[in-house]
């Protein structure tokens, strides 16, 4: 796979990660008059067509709501679930999150809102609930870290492989190595001894990299393994490269543990736990840097906020494409529905504005993600891009004096 392929299949995932935990965001704030929002999980291996008969029973129930408006938003809500399940055959991969229902807007006025969500992970059973705010329970803990490493504790008796999946453990495998002990007699019968330590050393050494290769492999997002022990067997199994180079081009550090069973990948991942914090803001520290660099040089090589990047990124000039996560803006687009007026303002928040002709209210017409627009230009123009968090000192500067937008270009 080249670099693009990579970056490009990077940025995919970066981007669903980003929409999903910007429509959670999004979600969570929403609250509703009475009980009128609806909730509804779907897991992957249910049949639409018994969710869409379930929902038929939960609306005859809803016609029996004693206010007007509450029965009428909530039977509103539920005819316009079932319509949109109509375009499903099946539930996508993972299932479907739905959140549908009125929220009150000016006055007595109320407004629908409708998220039809794919998770990034699978729900495992379904779910109907009607209340006041929208149900998050099955789907807020999909928000945490999901980064993928392989874990290995090692000594001369005994191996555990692991996986560490967001802030979860997985054992793989444990082995005990039957290696016999040092034998302490002299001659020559004690040399032949140590020797036949040794094979059944190696043999074991070559089995437990053997089974944790196969296992990492099949971690398509596996972004790096940790080893551990509490001797130097770790660095002897390192250095001597029982595990597939491929593996072993991923092994972050050895760390020392005291044990090498279930505990021992818990402690490996304690002892790690800074590493693997400060990998990501390394990486990104380095990318805003060399941004900043070019700038303070003023070699025309960098470019940052919005008019500036859009123009370079038209004018497929972007090399490194260079966007905040915590960029939570949209790109407006309202228009005077008297003489067609429009304008375009980028914002935080949907704002009131009067047409300058003719004094009427403005409507909007258009509500775009600024990330997913500069996102898509720089798809196009065969940017790298780059989605950095604000976490960091560097990431916060970023954000706040540059606008979170920013590029090196590929030439003056």
């Amino acid at each position: 796979m080249s670099g693009l392929e990579q970056n490009k299949k990077d940025i995919e995932k970066s981007l669903k990660e980003y929409q999903f935990k910007r429509y959670i965001d999004e979600v969570r704030k929403l609250e509703g008059r009475g009980t009128e929002l609806i909730s509804v999980y779907i897991p992957p291996g249910r049949q639409i067509s018994d969710v869409v008969s379930y929902l038929r029973d939960e609306y005859s129930t809803s016609s029996n709501i004693k206010s007007k408006t509450t029965r009428k938003n909530v039977t509103s809500a539920i005819e316009s679930i079932m319509s949109k399940l109509k375009y499903y055959k099946s539930p996508p991969e993972h299932g479907l999150a739905i959140f549908v229902g009125y929220i009150p807007t000016r006055g007595d006025q109320s407004e629908m809102v409708s998220y039809f969500i794919e998770p990034p992970q699978e729900i495992t059973s379904f779910l109907y609930r009607c209340d006041s705010k929208f149900y998050l329970g099955p789907i807020l803990p999909m928000l945490e870290k999901r980064e993928v490493y392989g874990l290995i504790v090692i000594d001369r008796a005994e191996a555990t492989i692991g996986i560490l999946r967001g802030s979860r453990i997985e054992v793989v495998e444990n082995e005990d190595s039957r290696v016999p002990s040092k034998h302490h007699q002299g001659g020559q019968s004690s040399r032949r001894y140590e020797r036949l330590i040794e094979i059944a050393a190696h043999e074991f050494f070559t089995k437990i990299g053997t089974i944790a290769s196969s296992a990492f492999l099949r971690e398509p997002d596996l972004k790096g393994v940790l080893i551990g022990g509490p001797g130097s067997t770790k660095e002897f199994f390192y250095k001597k490269g029982y595990l597939q180079y491929q593996i072993q081009e991923k092994v972050i550090d050895l760390y020392d543990v005291g044990y090498t069973n279930e505990y021992g990948l818990k402690e490996l991942v304690d002892k790690a736990s800074e590493t693997l914090d400060q990998l990501e803001i390394s990486r990104e520290k380095k990318i805003i840097e060399r941004l900043m660099v070019e700038i303070k040089k003023g070699s025309g090589l960098a470019a940052y906020g919005d008019k500036e990047v859009t123009k370079a990124l038209h004018e497929g000039k972007v090399d490194t494409l260079i966007i905040s996560k915590g960029l939570r803006k949209f790109k407006f687009r309202y228009r005077c529905e008297s003489d067609g007026t429009e304008l375009t303002e980028i914002s935080k928040d949907e704002t009131p504005h009067k047409c300058e002709k003719c004094g009427n209210e403005m409507v909007p017409v258009e509500k775009v993600d600024l990330i997913e627009e500069y996102i898509e230009l720089g798809q196009k123009s065969d940017s790298k891009i780059e989605l950095v968090s604000d976490e960091s000192d560097e990431g916060a500067l970023f954000l706040n004096a540059f606008g979170g937008i920013g590029a090196i270009l590929r030439y003056n």
